[in-house]
């Protein structure tokens, strides 16, 4: 089955569309990656998002022109990537669409809201589209996240000693080889809204660690980041931009005066490494499989294995799957999981009681055929 699975990310700078061919064999799934395509949200419905994003304030109206437009944009991307990676023939199409809000208190998720309404997607390709994988977890009492998991520990099961995949996005996460998965802190979300913030919105991001690799780290600054509560929560926890964001920032910067734009980022830059590496040490990690937006920062790279010295730090593309795209395929196995019955959940990555099929479907242009049932989930992924 030809899938496409669709993903914008909490640094919400692009969709990324991913084309795989999926199929089940024996015990394994079997996935052949087909390429990816990204499509930047335009300027307009960029700015809409990220001022209705926390700690920003919306109206209900607002929220249906955001579900509209990141619908329509989700769209565009999903009819290009049939298109340009499947020849026209996809049958399947999968969207995380876009987080706008993750409801956690206290270690516990309520709720979540992804925007993107998957109507526009299937009018547009003709496609049955699964959406709205996460609710479904957190009714059965999970995280909601990271759904991610569940494809890293198919990948990685087998490879010797204690592998963990790590994803550095807007949030960073990790998942290790006994099934422990949660989301440690931010990834790239400070560093991005810093760059943001002090170029008056001219940088969307610290382009390839640039302002990072200026600076220096300010210890007073990066102990009061450090001083955050969420980092001592017990997994499995998730997190967003409801806590990360620039607000945040600015109230962690206050008594400290004027410091550079280079010096804050480096420091942000430092906050990351220093979470995501006192995370994989206490997973065991004998090398980190990495993936994500974040591992396209030299800075933070670098930072990262000076924090891990003797645990190798390799990115996913070495082991073929295309770090900027892992989420994205991520996404179409869900899908597929759930187009064929099956659950897409590891209770113990996400804390629910059950594993669970995820997802809403919504029919295509010839009503709703879905391959039969499929038995047992797979025990392993490979890729071909």
């Amino acid at each position: 089955m030809r899938v496409i699975g669709l993903m914008s990310g909490t640094s919400y700078d692009a969709i990324d569309a991913a084309a795989a061919d999926l199929s089940l064999v024996g015990d394994s799934l079997v996935l052949e990656p087909l390429g990816l395509v990204s499509e930047a949200y335009d300027e307009g419905l960029r700015e809409a998002l990220g001022a209705a994003l926390p700690p920003g304030t919306t109206s209900m109206a607002e929220v249906c022109r955001l579900d509209t437009g990141i619908g329509q944009a989700f769209a565009a991307a999903a009819v290009r990537a049939d298109r340009e990676l499947c020849g026209g023939r996809a049958e399947l199409a999968a969207s995380h669409g876009q987080t706008v809000y993750h409801w956690a208190e206290d270690g516990k998720v309520y709720g979540t809201l992804q925007l993107g309404q998957p109507a526009w997607i299937a009018e547009a390709t003709g496609l049955p589209v699964v959406a709205d994988f996460r609710p479904r977890d957190i009714a059965a009492g999970g995280q909601g996240a990271p759904l991610v998991s569940l494809v890293d520990l198919l990948w990685l099961r087998g490879r010797p000693g204690t592998p963990v995949a790590l994803n550095i996005g807007g949030i960073a996460n990790l998942t290790a080889p006994d099934g422990t998965a949660f989301d440690t802190g931010p990834g790239c979300a400070l560093i991005d809204a810093a760059a943001r913030g002090f170029s008056g919105g001219r940088l969307a991001y610290d382009v390839d660690g640039a302002l990072a690799g200026r600076g220096s780290v300010h210890e007073p600054l990066l102990r009061r980041l450090l001083a955050e509560p969420y980092y001592a929560l017990p997994a499995p926890k998730t997190t967003g931009k409801e806590l990360f964001h620039l607000g945040r920032l600015r109230d962690a910067l206050a008594g400290f005066g004027t410091l550079s734009a280079e010096d804050v980022v480096a420091t942000l830059t430092a906050l990351t490494a220093r979470t995501v590496a006192d995370a994989v040490r206490a997973a065991g990690a004998t090398e980190v499989i990495a993936s994500g937006g974040g591992t396209r920062n030299p800075v933070l790279m670098t930072m990262l294995g000076q924090r891990l010295p003797g645990v190798p730090l390799r990115t996913s593309d070495e082991l073929g799957l295309p770090a900027a795209a892992k989420e994205a395929y991520a996404f179409a196995v869900l899908g597929f999981l759930t187009a064929h019955g099956l659950p897409g959940t590891v209770p113990s990555a996400t804390g629910a009681r059950h594993a669970r099929v995820l997802g809403s479907i919504t029919p295509g242009r010839e009503g709703l055929r879905l391959p039969p049932p499929a038995g047992e989930r797979p025990e392993r992924l490979v890729l071909r």
